[in-house]
């Protein structure tokens, strides 16, 4: 089955996406067309937009905060015989009812540059720049530092917590060589080993030496080689108390969920403590 999908947002349209993405993983067999409608903040825009729809009918999705621009938008819809969905329409009556007060109708507002903002940036540049073992000499101003074994997603994950408004570092563990002193004296920063299964491991590790016509035959590819190196760096973790998180059959986004539920139960241990 194929689905026209238009997503029209008067801000960058994020909150459009992710919540498309997330319902469309839900389905099977379908081929999803989108078309991408950011920054709509005028009647002329949404008219524009709403000719581009009449001629690939299909789903609506929007997060418009104008009254003006959204009654426009669904009568245009139902018109057109076409469903549009206001996706944050349930969360923001929700508050509205709790919180009894009404929402500010202003677009973007999670995308402020403020205080949070800012703190996101400085955090992407410090990850940036302490990727790979980087920056041994104040990792203590990391709040995450993530150890483990080449090819067991550190860097990814560290991006995606620095998108999160994490310092992280990371650092990958290598059978011939102790890690830095450094990282056995840090205070300040949570240290989470990330740990694979060795088959998937050697497997990740195999493909690219295929795609590069390199010898796939190495030690970095052996299995017994490379099942004592995760254990070892699993060792390292227990000895250490550190917390390890296996990413087998962990995305991204699931394994830094997991990080930061341990961020914050370390925190609020912290708190606990303090407070006593």
């Amino acid at each position: 089955m194929r689905l026209h999908l238009h997503l029209v947002s008067d801000s960058t349209g994020e909150t459009l996406e992710s919540v498309a993405k997330a319902g469309l993983a839900q389905f099977e067999d379908v081929e999803t067309i989108k078309h991408f409608w950011p920054l709509v903040r005028s009647k002329g825009h949404l008219d524009r937009v709403l000719m581009d729809i009449a001629k690939r009918p299909g789903l609506v999705l929007f997060t418009l905060v104008s009254g003006e621009m959204r009654t426009h938008l669904e009568a245009r819809c139902r018109a057109m015989g076409l469903p549009a969905v206001g996706v944050l329409d349930p969360v923001i009556e929700g508050l509205q009812t709790v919180l009894g007060q009404r929402a500010a109708a202003r677009p973007g507002r999670q995308h402020q540059m403020d205080e949070a903002y800012f703190r996101r940036v400085a955090a992407i540049d410090y990850t940036m720049n302490h990727d790979d073992g980087q920056g041994a000499d104040n990792w203590e101003e990391a709040d995450i530092l993530l150890i483990g074994v080449s090819r067991t997603s550190k860097t990814p994950t560290s991006i995606y917590l620095a998108n999160r408004g994490f310092k992280t570092a990371n650092l990958p563990l290598v059978p011939t060589s102790r890690p830095p002193e450094q990282l056995f004296r840090l205070s300040k920063p949570m240290v989470v080993g990330l740990t694979t299964n060795p088959d998937r491991l050697v497997q990740v590790r195999r493909n690219p030496l295929l795609s590069l016509a390199q010898a796939p035959e190495t030690a970095y590819v052996d299995m017994d080689v490379v099942t004592k190196e995760v254990a070892a760096a699993r060792r390292l973790c227990a000895d250490n108390n550190w917390p390890v998180i296996d990413v087998s059959r962990r995305s991204i986004e699931e394994t830094a969920a997991a990080i930061i539920n341990l961020y914050n139960e370390r925190a609020e241990t912290h708190a606990n403590g303090s407070a006593a």
